[in-house]
């Protein structure tokens, strides 16, 4: 019985121990609860408190922002009232100054009118009065004809006679006056436009020019090459010239042979081939006629691409290859020294700029200046003009009629009949007119100056005559007793009109005549 009881004890202690450790857990969990639960409610004290400060501080930046935006708006509509006040005020005092300004007009309409009115009736006083003058005066006139018929010993008839021819001669005095100064304005007027449109155009261009030739000088390495170029007994410069078309002169010019030959392209040809003989070393008549067809095919290939090459850098793409190959071989032509492929470019830029400046068709004339001369490519091998052979070139390889037109009219052997045809005649002649752009031989030169000096002496009243700027203007002096100042405006016109049927010249020649009156006495 001890046992048992000991063992109830001790499970009853055990029961009070596990009692008393699950209450001191409890009231050590609650109170950790507690301090939580407190620095929770600690925190959000705070936090709040925080939030009413930031709360409190944003209503007042708010308020602070709302009154500003208020104010400038406030200015703002201020300002705009002010403005719109001034501007009320300026349309009042306009509109008072206009009501002062129609009441003054209408007074002076009235005052006018009132005048008017007196003047009409003046004038219905003067013409009564002039009526009956009038027939006073006639009567007058009759009474004084028949005195003057009886005086003179002329019948009416004689004495109107008389008076037309008067009236004539003072007409024709009157009308050479006229003449002239409407001449002078309007040779004022176009001589600033045209100066200003051919100024413009040249500026804007730049041409190089070479000099004409009829033979190429090639070098040679050695003097010894020159009896390998002439052969055994001569086969090898025979077959050269039968071949080109090209004379081959070897003379005592060290180092360098001579070709000679008109046609500049075949010239080309053979002196291309001549050195390609001379760099290849084997020079015999197959090796020739071999070189002298590979040579001609490159510079069929040469010509095409140098035409097509001007063709674009003038900005005209569109032209049939065959012609592009004609405007390649004008690099070979020259005329008084100035190369014609150039030269036609000049044109084509010239009478592109001067159309752009006038409003006409640029592309028309520039394209007939790049072509005013292509007959000049083929007028060594074909019978005819270089302008029907240009013509003819034109139309078979489909240009334009505009174009052909402008083309054939650049020597006036036709009459021009657009704007673009009178622009590619004016840019051929300033082309070729510019100093320096041409040269002619010297005895040709002064045979045309003493030509044109003579012309100018065969005509009554001239004094002397004198040939400047090379031939390009002619100076006329004249006797002041034998020509009067109208006189000498048809000299200028009539000699002007004797040159140009009479002479060949490029470009153009102006006339100039001078008249002055020099008296002279001497004191003893």
């Amino acid at each position: 019985m001890g046992l048992p009881l000991i063992a109830a004890l001790c499970v009853l202690l055990v029961a009070i121990l596990g009692m008393v450790l699950v209450w001191v857990l409890w009231r050590r969990s609650r109170s950790a609860a507690l301090g939580l639960v407190a620095n929770a409610e600690k925190q959000a004290r705070k936090v709040l408190a925080r939030a009413e400060i930031d709360g409190e501080r944003l209503r007042r930046d708010v308020e602070i922002e709302a009154r500003e935006r208020l104010l400038v708006a406030r200015t703002e509509f201020e300002r705009e009232t002010r403005d719109q006040r001034l501007e009320l005020l300026g349309l009042e005092a306009n509109l008072g100054e206009k009501e002062t300004e129609v009441e003054r007009r209408i007074s002076q309409t009235v005052e006018r009118e009132q005048a008017v009115a007196r003047l009409e009736a003046e004038l219905r006083e003067q013409e009564k009065t002039l009526g009956t003058r009038g027939e006073e005066l006639e009567a007058a006139l009759a009474e004084e004809r028949i005195k003057l018929e009886q005086i003179a010993g002329l019948t009416t008839d004689q004495a109107k006679h008389e008076l037309l021819k008067s009236l004539e001669n003072e007409a024709r005095m009157d009308a050479a006056n006229l003449v002239r100064k409407i001449e002078e304005e309007s040779a004022e007027k176009a001589k600033e436009r045209a100066r200003r449109v051919i100024s413009m155009a040249i500026q804007r261009i730049a041409s190089e020019h070479v000099v004409e030739s009829t033979v190429s000088v090639v070098d040679l390495p050695s003097d010894e090459m020159k009896g390998r170029i002439i052969g055994r007994e001569g086969r090898n410069i025979r077959a050269f010239e039968q071949a080109t078309g090209v004379d081959l002169i070897v003379d005592d010019t060290p180092e360098a042979v001579i070709l000679s030959c008109f046609e500049p392209v075949r010239r080309e040809i053979a002196r291309r081939t001549l050195e390609n003989l001379i760099q290849d070393g084997r020079i015999h008549p197959g090796r020739i006629e071999e070189l002298v067809g590979k040579v001609q095919a490159e510079m069929d290939e040469k010509l095409l691409a140098d035409g097509e090459a001007a063709a674009l850098e003038v900005g005209i793409p569109d032209i049939h290859p065959e012609i592009h190959k004609l405007i390649g071989r004008l690099q070979f032509r020259s005329s008084y020294g100035q190369n014609a492929l150039k030269h036609s470019m000049e044109v084509a830029w010239l009478a592109n700029h001067m159309a752009a400046e006038l409003g006409a068709n640029a592309e028309i004339a520039k394209r007939a200046g790049l072509v005013h001369d292509i007959g000049k490519a083929v007028d060594r091998e074909m019978d005819g003009t270089h302008l029907e052979l240009g013509r003819e070139m034109l139309r078979k390889f489909g240009e334009t009629d505009e174009v052909i037109h402008a083309m054939e009219c650049h020597h006036g052997d036709y009459d021009p009949h657009t704007v673009e045809a009178v622009l590619v005649t004016a840019a051929d002649a300033l082309s070729a007119a510019r100093p320096g752009a041409r040269r002619e031989i010297l005895e040709n030169y002064i045979k045309r100056l003493e030509k044109l000096e003579g012309m100018a002496s065969d005509f009554e009243g001239v004094e002397k005559v004198y040939a400047i700027q090379a031939g390009r203007e002619l100076r006329i002096i004249v006797e002041s007793a034998t020509i009067s100042d109208d006189k000498a405006v048809w000299l200028a016109r009539d000699v002007a009109k004797k040159v140009e049927a009479e002479l060949t010249y490029p470009g153009q020649i102006k006339v100039t005549v001078i008249r002055e009156t020099r008296a002279v006495e001497y004191a003893r």
